[in-house]
């Protein structure tokens, strides 16, 4: 029996994606190419990997043993190829997946200075909802994670803490709270919210901040965007809780204003995940010290963005 390691590559991506037209575009590949390479897989080691249901495909059986040892097998060859090829310069890939505000706010200066610094190396950005990028770090699919999450523990990940990240009700200038000393939870029971998807941390927080006080606003919507969140906002279509790093911008335009949440705490932080026992290639661990340097060292060196942040967060304390 002989495994082509391009088909291995090509059912590991079909397996995470559940799509042969998601893993084509992914790749690279034209869909044709996918399907023939599942095709001569499940011809070579005779079984099916995959059930086809009209549009959706699942795992079998056999395809979920598989998909354990194509991991292995595909982590063990990049170990080999870069442990040949390895010299002075980090050469490989990294997979890296991050909720949008991470990848609107806080990723693109690192991932242009590890461009810069590693430029033999390659970063492969895989985008996941906030709920999944922890599973994806145990699978396999990625290589480290970032997540906006209040600090947690793991026997199996490694997660490092890089920033705090404050959160703030927003409204536009001139809504009737704005102007208020303290919003509590109950004064926002008739206001309409504008919500970020469900999984989000600061969101979960602020439900429960809600619930407790008995105060569920008279209505809601959920927006997979939050750059679609603050321009609803702009236009008086709700309030809205984001961390503060995204709305800098419109803060210090006067496109929106924070109101002074009385509530708890809606403060998560930044974290970074990877796995505890997974062997990490020069770019990755060139890649995790980058990070620590840019993103954690932000605050300390007192930038204008942890100036802001700290400002508003006083002010909705006060």
């Amino acid at each position: 029996m002989s495994i082509d390691l391009r088909h291995l590559v090509t059912f590991r991506a079909v397996a995470g994606a559940r799509s042969f037209t998601r893993a084509a575009l992914a790749l690279g590949y034209a869909q044709s190419s996918v399907t023939a390479h599942i095709q001569a897989l499940e011809a070579e080691l005779g079984v099916a990997l995959f059930d086809r249901t009209g549009k959706q495909i699942a795992l079998t059986a056999a395809g979920q043993r598989l998909l354990v040892y194509a991991r292995q097998l595909l982590q063990l060859a990049e170990e080999a190829r870069v442990a040949i090829a390895e010299d002075d310069q980090p050469r490989g890939s990294v997979t890296i997946s991050a909720p949008e505000t991470l990848c609107t706010y806080r990723l693109p200066v690192l991932l242009r200075a590890f461009r810069e610094r590693c430029p033999q190396a390659r970063v492969i950005f895989r985008p996941s909802g906030a709920a999944s990028l922890c599973r994806h770090v145990r699978d396999g699919e990625i290589d480290v994670a970032f997540v906006l999450e209040p600090p947690f523990q793991s026997a199996d990940l490694e997660i490092e803490t890089l920033l705090r990240e404050p959160v703030a009700l927003i409204g536009r200038p001139d809504h009737q709270l704005a102007g208020s000393l303290a919003v509590a939870p109950a004064d926002l029971a008739n206001e309409p919210i504008l919500l970020t998807e469900a999984g989000c941390a600061y969101r979960m927080l602020f439900e429960r901040a809600l619930a407790a006080a008995g105060a569920a606003p008279r209505d809601s919507v959920e927006f997979s965007s939050v750059e679609a969140i603050k321009q609803c906002v702009a236009a008086g279509m709700g309030l809205a809780v984001l961390p503060v790093v995204a709305v800098e911008r419109e803060l210090a335009q006067g496109q929106l204003a924070v109101l002074r949440w009385a509530g708890p705490s809606l403060e998560v932080v930044t974290q970074m995940v990877w796995h505890a026992r997974r062997w990490q290639s020069p770019a990755l661990r060139a890649f995790l010290q980058l990070a620590r340097e840019l993103l954690a060292a932000e605050l300390e060196i007192g930038s204008p963005s942890g100036a802001q942040r700290g400002r508003v967060r006083t002010n909705a304390e006060t």
